[in-house]
């Protein structure tokens, strides 16, 4: 697909193993501190706890929103514990502020996870200050990714229209909302194997991207400076 990225605004952006490579492997750290928490909050052996954790992920989008429409859990203590992660995987960035320095117009952070989580991985990456919003799981109303009401709300926070906006995911079903609401799509792909996570919810690999993405890339960096070279 040829984009006229000219005609773009605003520059959306996942937060995990999308602005930070998915090989820092954040997410083994708050994969298990999910199912020590599950665990406890159910009082279910461990074994059990990451198999709810998993189904729930795969039906309702995240544990999080899981835990919260099957049995009624406030979401504060979840994510204050599952994000409470060392951060020294992940190293700074200059090539990425670099592309996103260049980006014209508004960027902003679109994720599942908490905005302290956001701010902690922003700051680590060297690129906090080039960021408008964290627009986290809270600011949607706990409507995760990929369930289309998370993006709308996006949208009236920061009023623009889909037409104007590109969309960076490295999950491919959370890209599928964003294209049916007029957003330019692109997979951030990795090499890392994922192949313990259920298969609706891996971030992309190697293999064909769906229909509704219209870009793909495994340098997010080198990205964004050919879309400003353009």
């Amino acid at each position: 697909m040829t984009t006229s990225w000219r005609d773009k605004s605003v520059w959306v952006f996942d937060l995990d193993n999308t602005l930070y490579p998915a090989e820092c492997d954040l997410f083994a750290q708050i994969d298990v501190r999910m199912t020590d928490f599950v665990s406890r909050f159910l009082s279910v052996d461990h074994l059990t706890a990451r198999s709810l954790q998993k189904q729930y992920l795969v039906d309702h989008g995240t544990t999080l929103n899981g835990l919260m429409q099957v049995h009624g859990m406030a979401p504060h203590d979840f994510l204050d514990y599952v994000h409470n992660i060392d951060l020294a995987p992940v190293s700074p960035a200059p090539l990425l502020a670099q592309g996103l320095g260049r980006l014209p117009g508004k960027r902003l952070v679109f994720t599942n996870g908490s905005r302290r989580h956001g701010e902690r991985v922003l700051a680590k990456l060297g690129v906090d200050h080039l960021f408008d919003d964290v627009f986290d799981i809270s600011a949607g109303e706990y409507a995760p990714k990929p369930k289309p009401e998370s993006y709308e709300r996006l949208m009236r926070r920061h009023g623009f229209a889909g037409g104007h906006a590109v969309l960076f995911e490295d999950i491919a079903r959370n890209l599928e909302p964003a294209h049916a609401l007029g957003f330019t799509t692109v997979l951030v792909r990795s090499t890392k194997d994922w192949s313990h996570e259920p298969a609706a919810v891996r971030p992309a690999g190697a293999g064909a991207a769906p229909a509704h993405v219209h870009h793909d890339t495994n340098d997010l960096a080198g990205f964004l400076h050919k879309i400003a070279a353009d």
